[in-house]
């Protein structure tokens, strides 16, 4: 005897592999709607048995108060869209307003692995394949956790905007021996940093004032590349650190003003010199945006031949260190650097700490 292997769920019949609504009507609804209900859900179990479990009630609900269920409509409206990763994943960073680089390093993996599928249809296999992959290829475990908690969370949005009830497939997924390759990165000497920033200043190298800029301010590299004219006030000897329609920021909290302090302002003037008008570095700038990462690839070129092995992001690491040196408050020093903060609720409340006193505590550190 042959017995078909599908998931039995009550209040359907299953039939051609599909699962069919199959209700009998009491008699006092007859009238309404026949003896019985029965139209197609699904062939997948799950959709099924969502659909049977916000039916069911709606249906029984109907017979006893006598209004008629357009059944039909409702099952359509039910149905999860069908909608791939891509799509959701764009209106995810569009919505929140986050930088997408993130987000699409994350999806490339995916679909390399998984393919750009409706957003119902991944699987928890999707998710230990991509660790795997990314684990053989060297990947440091902090970068998978990043792409990994990045799908996480377009899917967790996805599964809330399209009404679909399941476990997202990406949560806690376990990597194997996370943590234990985390390395400390190096940071400069203030003796470094004054020899490097008068050689930027001799060489005349466009590039090469991206360091001292990036040494007195503790910005991202991508945060200075993007900057324009309009960003930049050497009167009041501020930048303006902000999204524009070239150039996002990697959180909400990265928008400040920072002050340009010695080295930093002198570098400022002289990247000045070649600006267009428009943008202070626009041999950086492309019609789809800015690509830092050709600034920091050439950056750091120099920088680790100069300096060790150093890179401009041991910049950020070292304006970090250069803070709690004078005991700067923790509060401040994320809000320098565009940190998000680990100081607890209370830290979201608020304007932060104002111009001057920013300017105050970067006066204690600045190199001379």
């Amino acid at each position: 005897m042959h017995t078909s292997n599908h998931t039995v769920i009550r209040h359907t019949l299953y039939r051609d592999g599909f699962y069919n609504l199959n209700i009998r009507v009491p008699e006092k609804a007859q009238g309404q709607y026949g003896k019985l209900i029965r139209c197609r859900l699904s062939d997948d179990p799950e959709v099924a048995q969502y659909l049977t479990n916000q039916l069911v009630p709606l249906l029984r609900g109907s017979f006893d108060t006598g209004c008629l269920l357009n059944y039909k409509a409702i099952i359509e409206n039910l149905k999860p869209k069908h909608i791939r990763y891509s799509d959701l994943m764009n209106e995810y960073v569009e919505v929140r307003r986050i930088n997408p680089k993130l987000h699409e390093l994350a999806a490339r993996e995916l679909f390399s692995i998984a393919g750009d599928k409706e957003v119902a249809n991944y699987k928890r296999e999707d998710a230990r394949m991509m660790v795997g992959q990314l684990h053989a290829r060297g990947v440091k475990t902090a970068t998978i956790r990043k792409r990994i908690n990045s799908i996480c969370a377009v899917l967790n949005y996805a599964y809330a905007e399209l009404d679909i009830e399941r476990r997202n497939p990406f949560s806690r997924v376990v990597i194997s021996g996370e943590g234990l390759d985390v390395k400390r990165r190096g940071t400069f000497t203030i003796d470094q940093l004054r020899e490097g920033y008068e050689e930027t200043l001799a060489s005349k190298s466009t590039v090469r004032l991206l360091f001292p800029i990036l040494g007195e301010t503790g910005c991202r590299i991508g945060e200075i590349v993007g900057l324009r004219l309009e960003d930049v006030d050497l009167e009041q000897g501020v930048i303006h650190i902000r999204p524009h329609s070239h150039r996002r920021l990697k959180t909400a909290g990265s928008e400040r003003t920072l002050p340009l302090l010695g080295y930093a302002d002198k570098a400022m003037r002289e990247a000045l010199r070649g600006s267009d008008g428009v943008f202070v570095f626009p041999q950086y700038y492309r019609p789809n945006g800015f690509v830092a990462t050709h600034a920091s690839n050439a950056l750091n070129k120099w920088i680790k031949a100069r300096f060790g092995g150093l890179t401009a992001h041991s910049l950020r690491h070292t304006m970090r260190d250069r803070m709690r040196a004078v005991e700067a408050p923790l509060e401040l020093i994320d809000q320098i650097g565009g940190w998000s903060s680990i100081g607890g609720v209370g830290t979201k409340y608020g304007k932060g700490y104002d111009l001057q006193q920013v300017k105050r505590w970067m006066e204690q550190v600045k190199v001379e």
